[in-house]
């Protein structure tokens, strides 16, 4: 955790947090403040002291009958979790030369590795983090912060472990954002009276105090949503003293099949030990959270470690296993899985008897109140005084053919050359479409998309999930098909399905979909922080105009492929799909993430519209208009 580059010599980041709190006198360190009111509190004060270093060594034989009785344990527990489909996240923190490293080894050993992954994050890289700083657009990085810990996530039923992560990442990234890349020579700091300077003026801007408590608030917010959607969070820090951690690092300096693992920096950290310890203690009571806790572990003694290690997760597989499964969940986990339709039973739309009909729209306004009545009654995220709503939308808003050809053109121009700034600028723009069956959606993408180089732009449909992507939390194969900053994601349906479909069709049990919207402005406000333009359509037809665009489809050979039974069966389903809707912008319609309504009975209005708002949007980003 103290690692703060690689490949070169450089500070760790407990030294570069020193220097702010020398920068400020009087004031508390940096990372005081903004663990401070993160986590929930449990009133502890040094957590770190609760190791106990005096205990004696195991004997061997102990060890080896209690390593091999937990190990015994823990391989058949390993199997019940897959075939319940529990996912187990196991992440481990600590001090350089802790043996975090040979704690996950010793375990993978004996567990089935079929069932089992290994990430180890990666140090800052300093290069592209280059590209980034003093970025004016306010862009971090090609990519979010929690991407990759997304990316590594493995399935429901299987064990991912972490050697390093999302807490270390959190403090690099700030730290380079803040410091730059400051280098070491010899265990000096090259240019001190630079790098100070460069402090006290850096640590004025709250900014900095904003972008940290950001990252560890995504940290938090993607442990819970593991831990709803069927994880266990397992959080181990090994602790060392400070003659442990020194006696450590110069073995493995010394030897030279494992100096490469130990740089100059890595060795510089060890004079800054005190410090460190109480940053390390802040951060730990920050985020110990009830439902992830962190365990302690004592990294000299590694047999107790192992041993220690060993009944935390054996007793964390127990309690998951042991737990009442929610029955709601997983009817809905299986209707999903089958991809059944589960809706009502419908009489053809042709030839209907009036009594059929008023049974289904009696039948679909009653599923709608009740599904109206799970959704929550206010997001915990500050909403838009001025929320869309379905019921307002001017279905008579049209341009005529003439007018719509010279716009489309200047939209379209106008939005190549701010593509070609926006790359340069290495701003990533995501454009999401939602709406009606046949409201015009692809024809809209398709008019953004010709403006655009086609190197720069990935579309992104979203048909029913896989039976991998349901093995995930929903936002899971939305994390992992994001566009490159500077490029262009363009998203043909999106996140909003598990409130729409899943929500309509029960897909989802209630308890899923209602957790969903503050999930989805979590994930939204991830990829504002990380510097993205967000711009959430909702696409807007008629039921009269809907009608009209599927007879056509029906009628024109050509287009029959766009129209199928599904199709018809969602127009019954407008009642509990219209409740959905406005759930949806009551609950998300964020001001990072707004919803911008467009209207699409006039397919050539909604398409100029759609154009003229991404240009807007770019040019105050670029230009700040």
């Amino acid at each position: 955790m103290c690692r703060f580059t690689r490949g070169q010599a450089e500070l760790g980041w407990i030294r570069q947090a020193r220097l702010v709190q020398q920068t400020r006198p009087g004031r508390a360190s940096l990372l005081d403040l903004l663990v401070r009111g993160l986590g929930v509190s449990k009133g502890r004060a040094r957590m770190l002291e609760t190791v106990d270093f005096s205990q004696e060594t195991l004997p061997k034989e102990e060890y080896k009958a209690r390593r091999d009785k937990l190990t015994e344990q823990l391989v058949v527990l390993q199997q019940q979790a897959r075939a319940a489909g529990v996912g187990l996240v196991v992440l481990f923190e600590g001090w350089n030369g802790a043996g975090k490293g040979s704690r996950i080894s010793d375990l993978m050993y004996n567990l089935d590795a079929r069932a089992t992954s290994v990430y180890v994050t990666e140090n800052l890289d300093v290069n592209a983090a280059s590209s980034f700083a003093g970025n004016k657009q306010g862009v971090s990085g090609f990519y979010p912060m929690m991407q990759q810990f997304w990316n590594a996530l493995g399935m429901r039923g299987t064990i991912t472990f972490y050697d390093r992560g999302w807490y270390t990442t959190s403090v690099q990234r700030m730290l380079y954002s803040q410091f730059g890349d400051v280098k070491i020579k010899h265990g000096k700091v090259k240019n001190p009276k630079a790098a100070v300077a460069r402090a006290v003026h850096e640590a004025a801007e709250e900014r900095h105090i904003d972008a940290l408590r950001g990252a560890l608030s995504s940290a938090a917010d993607f442990e819970k949503q593991l831990t709803d959607d069927g994880y266990v969070v397992v959080k181990f820090f090994v602790h060392v003293t400070k003659e442990a951690q020194k006696k450590r690092l110069t073995r493995l300096r010394n030897d030279p099949a494992t100096a490469w693992r130990v740089s100059d920096g890595k060795m510089a950290t060890i004079g800054e030990y005190e410090e460190a310890y109480r940053l390390y203690d802040n951060l730990l009571e920050g985020s110990d959270f009830s439902y992830a806790p962190w365990h302690l572990i004592n990294g000299e003694d590694k047999r107790r470690a192992n041993i220690a290690i060993a009944e935390v997760l054996v007793d964390a597989l127990r309690g998951a296993l042991e737990a009442k499964p929610d029955p709601a969940a997983a009817a809905a986990a299986a209707k999903a899985q089958a991809n059944s339709a589960g809706g009502l039973d419908e009489a053809p739309i042709e030839g209907r008897t009036p009594e059929q009909q008023q049974a289904i729209e009696q039948q679909s306004a009653a599923q709608a109140a009740e599904q109206h009545a799970h959704a929550p009654r206010a997001s915990r995220f500050r909403i838009v005084s001025k929320l869309p709503s379905l019921d307002a939308v001017d279905h008579t808003l049209a341009l005529e053919p003439d007018v719509y050809k010279k716009q489309l053109k200047a939209q379209q121009e106008r939005l190549n050359k701010l593509e070609m700034e926006m790359y340069q600028a290495r701003v990533p723009l995501m454009l999401m479409f939602e709406g009606w069956d046949a409201a015009g959606k692809g024809g809209a993408i398709k008019r953004v998309a010709q403006a655009l180089d086609a190197r720069a732009y990935t579309i992104f449909p979203s048909p029913a999930p896989t039976k991998p992507e349901l093995l995930h939390p929903h936002l899971w194969r939305y994390w992992t098909r994001l566009p490159k900053a500077g490029h262009v994601g363009i998203y043909d349906r999106s996140w909003y399905g598990r409130v729409l479909v899943e929500r309509v069709e029960g897909f989802a049990s209630s308890a899923e979909w209602a957790r969903a919207y503050d999930e989805i402005n979590e994930f939204e406000q991830d990829l504002v922080r990380w510097g993205a333009v967000l711009l959430k359509f909702w696409v807007d037809v008629s039921p009269d105009e809907q009608l009209a665009r599927f007879r056509a489809r029906q009628a024109d050979p050509a287009k029959q492929w766009k129209i199928t039974d599904e199709d018809w069966r969602n127009r019954d389903k407008y009642p509990q799909y219209k409740s959905a809707v406005e759930d949806m912008f009551r609950l998300t319609s964020t001001p990072f993430a707004p919803w911008i309504v467009l209207e699409s009975d006039d397919k050539r209005f909604a398409r100029v519209k759609a154009l003229e708002i991404i240009n807007d949007a770019l040019e105050a980003r670029l230009h700040g208009a």
